[in-house]
């Protein structure tokens, strides 16, 4: 189980971009929203729904706004807006591929504001599917390494399905098919294993090693994207060494 998803740089870098906290907080609402339309507000039938409001709850958003989600969501109160799901693909500087994820319920908003901020992020939109392909649907659950080790971890999950335990800083992170997100999540509880969030993400086949100032460049697109409210995640299949990493953090 070796391997490195750096999707922990990513979360890391959004969550210190998404201090304004509203802007986070509406971000894991709106998952709320959309898992409890799809597939109905009993978190305990939804697992989707379930591991959006552990997330949300982990992040500290107040338990009427979550309530008032599910029902927004479940159609058990007015109020609640027909988001869609949007992927757009292009290209980062230094050919590194980019997947935006967005829920939005107006595309031509989305689609201006994604455009703009390739534009201003020095990348480039590109034709559907000529970048989807080297990613893949995959679960992906983080542990806080603080109380627990790999091995132990490893153990929990590896006959729920788990394909990779990788240490991200000072995170545990377990890569499994989407399919067993399910089953790896629930074996975790069932080792009284904490997790801190538990979802589905896209997972780059292969990725392209940057030097500092191609991520400078990466990062600065991916600040871009964030910054539009219908952006949910930003996939990217780049790699960072520990070395460029410590560099990058001494520019905070």
């Amino acid at each position: 189980m070796a391997g490195h998803s750096k999707w922990a740089t990513t979360k890391h870098k959004k969550a210190a971009i998404d201090a304004k906290r509203g802007k986070l907080f509406a971000r894991l609402i709106k998952n709320i929203e959309v898992a409890a339309r799809t597939g109905g507000g009993d978190p305990q039938g939804n697992p989707t729904l379930f591991d959006a409001i552990q997330t949300a709850k982990k992040n500290s958003v107040p338990g009427d706004n979550i309530d008032r989600a599910v029902k927004r969501g479940a159609g058990l109160i007015e109020g609640g807006a027909d988001y869609q799901t949007i992927m757009y693909e292009g290209y980062a500087p230094g050919g590194v591929a980019i997947l935006v994820e967005c829920l939005t319920d107006n595309k031509n908003r989305s689609a201006a504001d994604v455009r703009v901020a390739f534009t201003r992020g020095g990348g480039q939109l590109a034709d559907p599917g000529s970048v989807a392909y080297m990613f893949s649907r995959k679960g992906l659950v983080v542990i806080p390494a603080n109380n627990h080790n790999e091995d132990d971890i490893m153990m929990a999950v590896l006959d729920a399905g788990a394909e990779e335990v990788n240490q991200e800083g000072d995170t545990f992170e377990v890569l499994c098919e989407a399919t067993d997100l399910r089953a790896v999540r629930d074996a975790l509880e069932s080792a009284d294993i904490e997790y801190d969030s538990a979802e589905s993400i896209w997972h780059p086949a292969t990725r392209i090693e940057l030097d500092a100032d191609g991520a400078r460049k990466v990062f600065k697109l991916i600040d871009a994207l964030e910054d539009s409210d219908d952006v949910q995640n930003v996939y990217a299949n780049y790699d960072i060494t520990p070395d460029v990493a410590a560099e990058l953090n001494e520019d905070d």
